[in-house]
């Protein structure tokens, strides 16, 4: 159980012991015993250089949850840093004058540092300088943590970046700090969104985090747009280019993008009118809903899973799917809930909680609490216009071979 704050603790003291004096003598003269960003370390099997970053951002299982999505994070830990005293605790922390924080372990010839600081901004509200959303104080207030005077130039040239394009309604906030010591944080604070994830889900929606998010980026708050984000981005798509100029090998083709919903970016309205049906179009983008049992999935019985049919993204099994009695598809639980958004509904004479495509930013349905007691007691109501159903014969070919663990069939 405690696997988790050993790598963090582990993974610090390779840092500091690695690169310590190359990479953080300027950082030094500033902070004591402060740890460098960027060192590298190895992994077991096949030598695979990776790097570590520190951000604060706010409640620190929905910053984790965040970042674990990102391609090229293989790790990332929720802890406590930038204070003053030693072996902080979730009770003592704050009064240390520490932030919640997460330490993130990525592949930097997949990510750089500024395409994570690009994802943090994104997903925090930026502006806020004293918490973040409900959760008030300093100890929330978001960070960036640097160790090198490159590492703190990308994270300025970044903020800068976002400002420029005038997102928001004044200039980013966020402080950039030297690195100190990380300190994970209790296990029962690790994942938290995937061992609590109907608490986990629910805090956030009431927080306001994702409606921030989605009112100032909407789907391109998961893309990296800023140059200088994915390394050596430009050279990739040269010699893809030069590739295909020349013919390649005989029957060749280019190799297809894992979860390529990670980085959807939606159409236009008439490039979506073009690829959905009216039925389609009218539920996932003006907020729709199909008559009851008069759509397809409604009574659908065969194992497999339910995407989002904008974008690809999965988000229901067929095994947490269940008759609710209502004449529209119902689950229990989602694959994944960072897969989902969700927002409060006022259109009816009640209030209900709309649910909405992550990657795709599409009306699904909507949430309620009359589901079966026993599997959690949530019944999502979705409408199969919102979805297409991919069989688990066919979940390999189409690109969702790792989902097939669902049904132990992993290949």
């Amino acid at each position: 159980m405690l696997a988790r704050q050993w790598l963090a603790i582990v993974t610090v003291l390779t840092l500091i012991s690695t690169n310590w004096l190359a990479a953080s003598r300027a950082v030094e003269r500033q902070t004591q015993n402060s740890p460098p960003a960027a060192a590298a370390i190895e992994d077991a099997g096949p030598a695979l250089v990776k790097a570590s970053a520190v951000f604060a951002g706010g409640c620190f299982w929905c910053i984790e949850s965040d970042l674990e999505r990102l391609p090229g994070v293989s790790e990332v830990i929720s802890g406590y840093s930038g204070g003053r005293s030693k072996l902080p605790s979730y009770q003592t922390y704050a009064a240390g004058g520490h932030r919640e924080v997460v330490f993130v372990v990525y592949d930097p010839q997949q990510i750089t540092y500024a395409g994570l600081v690009e994802y943090l901004l994104k997903h925090i509200d930026p502006l806020n300088r004293y918490g973040q959303f409900k959760d008030k104080g300093l100890q929330y207030s978001p960070a960036i943590y640097y160790a090198t005077a490159e590492e703190k130039a990308a994270a300025e040239q970044v903020i800068q970046a976002i400002d420029a394009m005038r997102i928001y309604r004044g200039k980013i906030g966020v402080s950039v700090e030297p690195r100190k010591p990380f300190w994970p944080a209790e296990e029962e604070h690790q994942d938290y969104h995937v061992k609590n994830g109907a608490k986990y889900q629910y805090y956030r929606l009431a927080s306001g985090r994702d409606a921030f998010v989605l009112k100032h980026w909407g789907p391109r708050a998961n893309a990296l747009e800023l140059p200088g984000a994915v390394p050596d981005a430009s050279a990739a798509a040269d010699d893809a280019a030069e590739g295909q100029a020349s013919g390649g090998p005989a029957g060749t083709t280019p190799p297809a993008v894992a979860s390529p919903w990670l980085n959807f970016s939606k159409p236009e309205p008439a490039e979506l009118r073009r690829r959905l049906t009216p039925l389609q179009y009218k539920v996932t983008q003006q907020d729709g809903t199909e008559p009851a049992f008069r759509n397809e999935y409604w009574n659908n019985k065969h194992d497999g899973i339910y995407v989002d049919v904008v974008s690809g993204a999965p988000l229901f099994s067929s095994h947490a799917k269940y008759d609710s009695g209502t004449g529209w598809p119902s689950f229990v639980a989602p694959i994944e809930g960072d897969a989902l958004l969700y927002k409060h509904d006022h259109k009816m004479s009640y209030a209900r909680i709309e649910v909405r495509s992550r990657h795709g930013d599409s009306h699904l349905g909507h949430v309620f609490d009359d589901g079966p007691p026993a599997m959690g007691g949530k019944r999502y109501c979705m409408n199969s216009a919102a979805l297409r159903f991919v069989p688990v014969e066919q979940m390999e070919q189409e690109g969702y071979g790792d989902y097939l663990k669902l049904f132990s069939l992993q290949p």
